[in-house]
């Protein structure tokens, strides 16, 4: 059946299963002011080769999921696989969960094809791998036009790649289609020569780099994965560290990983009373005519007030989700 077609059809299942987000105001950068947020507190990766995972993830309670064409899929399954992402694609079932297509990458036998198929296959974004250069973006971002993308389809990049890191703040000015940045932490420290180590001492200041170029952007940004799926207490503090640094939620290399994630990135019910009391401060403050407020012996600016309604945006998000 022609791409166009599955293209057609597979918008068709997305519109009912998908709903409106909450908009976000007064948060962003001004070019990214008014656009919906999502939940990305935890984004499985699901290997695009395995149709009875495909199947499984539609029950899963992943805020996204990232079906895989390059690193889980073998030389020889490249193909099979995508055709069994499209399928999965097709058929829907997968809620309101945001769902993306990781595509193999620039200079690879597969990357034509896969962006060709990604572009019709109803899918949120499509996640390009080992980004070194904005040109590399860009060219993706062609290809998908050419290909009759629908002009809602977003892309994310993966940082993993020393290049990458450094043209970084390039990259996420490379397309206005770009909504996501996703750390490939595994890869990014076997080019550094970094030992795994619980801290990421050696990854502290790329990570860094990487949050701060998406934040300048009003982009989102997602913590790489966590490979020890036996120790569950050193994937929660991993996670709690990857909120500590700016990041917005964690992909994930198997269901056990969710519920952790979601309770990390999410809202706490503590975090949703303190915000609500903060904007309701705020607002008294402003009607009264004054710049600042006072909650419990703490000064409330409008940068606080800022957060907090991000804080209630996410939170109603996560509800609606």
């Amino acid at each position: 059946m022609p791409y166009p077609v599955l293209f057609a059809q597979a918008i068709k299942k997305r519109r009912h299963e998908t709903a409106a987000f909450p908009l976000l105001e007064n948060c962003f950068p001004d070019h990214r002011v008014n656009k919906p947020i999502r939940p990305r507190r935890s984004v499985l990766f699901m290997p695009g080769s395995n149709a009875r995972a495909l199947d499984k993830a539609r029950s899963l309670p992943a805020d996204a999921l990232i079906m895989d064409l390059e690193d889980a899929v073998a030389p020889e399954a490249k193909s099979r696989a995508r055709e069994q992402v499209l399928a999965a694609l097709r058929a829907g079932g997968y809620g309101r969960r945001e769902l993306i297509i990781r595509c193999n990458g620039h200079g690879t036998p597969w990357y034509a094809d896969d962006l060709a198929a990604a572009a019709a296959s109803g899918a949120d974004a499509v996640l390009l791998p080992k980004i070194s250069s904005a040109a590399q973006v860009r060219d993706a971002a062609r290809r998908l036009r050419e290909h009759g993308a629908a002009p809602g389809l977003a892309l994310w990049i993966m940082a993993e790649t020393a290049a990458g890191v450094l043209a970084i703040e390039s990259i996420v000015r490379a397309d206005p289609a770009l909504a996501v940045v996703v750390m490939g932490t595994s890869d990014l420290g076997r080019e550094l020569r970094i030992e795994p180590e619980p801290a990421r001492r050696g990854l502290q200041l790329a990570l860094s780099m990487c949050v701060l170029a998406a934040r300048a952007q009003g982009l989102d940004i997602l913590d790489g994965v966590f490979g020890e799926l036996a120790d569950p207490a050193a994937f929660r503090a991993a996670c709690e560290q990857g909120k500590a640094l700016g990041f917005d939620g964690k992909t994930l290399i198997h269901p056990a990983q969710i519920d952790v994630a979601n309770e990390v990135f999410g809202v706490s019910p503590e975090a949703l009373r303190r915000a609500r009391a903060t904007l309701a401060a705020w607002e008294a403050a402003a009607a009264r005519g004054d710049g600042i407020a006072v909650l419990d012996g703490r000064m409330i600016e409008a940068l606080h007030a800022e957060a907090a309604r991000r804080t209630l945006a996410l939170a109603a998000a996560i509800e609606d989700a």
